[in-house]
């Protein structure tokens, strides 16, 4: 059974290169342009085994996805590894702060 990862990004572009690559490993990937299309993706799919999620997107930017995701139950355990184009410190501070166990400076 291959293991399901999700990426989160509101650029198709960033989704695609990123699905291209992990699809050539074997992974089974899913994607959402959203934080909300994320968070109701994840109740349908449970057996999501690691979260690549854009910092910086509209609406709900990645720090509050990452927040909501850590402070359910059923989300909690899911890796969130942040891939963004913030490369600052404190911005990789915040990101751990919240609970994410990895951070990726754009282009990968």
């Amino acid at each position: 059974m291959k293991k399901k990862i999700l990426i989160v990004d509101d650029d198709p572009r960033n989704i695609f290169a990123l699905k291209l690559t992990l699809k050539s490993k074997g992974y089974d990937v899913r994607s959402s342009l959203s934080g909300d299309e994320a968070i109701t993706m994840l109740k349908d799919e449970p057996d999501i085994k690691v979260i690549l999620m854009d910092m910086m997107m509209p609406d709900m930017d990645g720090y509050e996805v990452c927040l909501r995701l850590k402070n359910n139950p059923l989300t909690t355990k899911i890796p969130v590894i942040f891939v963004t184009a913030k490369n600052q410190e404190l911005d990789e501070i915040r990101g751990f702060a919240l609970g994410a166990v990895d951070y990726i400076t754009k282009p990968i």
